[in-house]
């Protein structure tokens, strides 16, 4: 999470009316004696309400856990098949984005009502007890089974290396490849732009990158890009 997510979670961006509009219940024909003016956008309220009620798989609102499982278990079928086709001495990395790729922030996400107060998220930060999203383990576990090296790319500063760093050990990420933050940067450098840099440096180190996983296409963005990008579902926020 960088200076992007901070302008983006202050509240609940157009994609997310986007994806959700679509799924609302319509609306009863109003009753007579009843003016009702013109909304064009769907209800806030109503939106984190569903929002919730997707998260917690409550019956005819879908499941994310559902969703993110199938998207990692069609990565890891993918991982499964690369590698055992993969050529003496090649090289192979699985890159992962980090917050709702392979933390979970739910807590603080529903604690500030879907938006962002710097000081709470830097203090969720810290605590170190986001908790792994289970797909995306099981992949990152797969790929160290057979030798692929794994790189983690996020937009969080520097500044939370180590925090960062303690909360994936903590909950079972280790003996990664790599661990790349966000530093000093031109304000209207793209996440994409910032990512993407970061792939290139994996590439020249002369690695293949098999594997490109993230809640966001400003992940997945960019040249180079992997064999195979993975878009993990995240109706909650939105980073350009």
């Amino acid at each position: 999470m960088g200076d992007h997510m901070q302008r983006c979670r202050r509240f609940l961006t157009l994609i997310t009316f986007v994806l959700l509009s679509a799924s609302l219940t319509a609306q009863p024909a109003p009753r007579p004696g009843l003016l009702l003016p013109h909304e064009p956008t769907p209800n806030l309220g109503q939106l984190k309400t569903r929002l919730i009620a997707y998260h917690d798989c409550q019956p005819a609102h879908g499941c994310y856990v559902s969703d993110l499982n199938r998207q990692s278990n069609l990565a890891i079928a993918y991982l499964q098949r690369r590698v055992a086709k993969a050529k003496q001495g090649e090289k192979l990395a699985l890159v992962l984005d980090i917050d709702e790729t392979s933390l979970s922030n739910w807590d603080e996400e529903t604690q500030d009502d879907f938006g962002y107060i710097e000081k709470n998220w830097d203090d969720w930060v810290d605590k170190k007890q986001a908790p792994a999203i289970e797909g995306t383990l099981r992949l990152y576990n797969e790929a160290l089974k057979h030798g692929v090296s794994v790189f983690f790319i996020t937009g969080r500063p520097k500044s939370q290396e180590a925090a960062t760093a303690g909360n994936l050990r903590a909950i079972g990420y280790h003996d990664w490849a790599g661990l790349a933050l966000r530093g000093p940067h031109p304000p209207a450098e793209k996440t994409a732009t910032y990512k993407s840099g970061e792939r290139a440096k994996i590439v020249a180190a002369g690695y293949r990158i098999i594997l490109n996983v993230g809640d966001q296409m400003s992940d997945l963005n960019g040249n180079p890009q992997a064999e195979l990008s993975v878009k993990l579902p995240n109706p909650f926020y939105y980073l350009p």
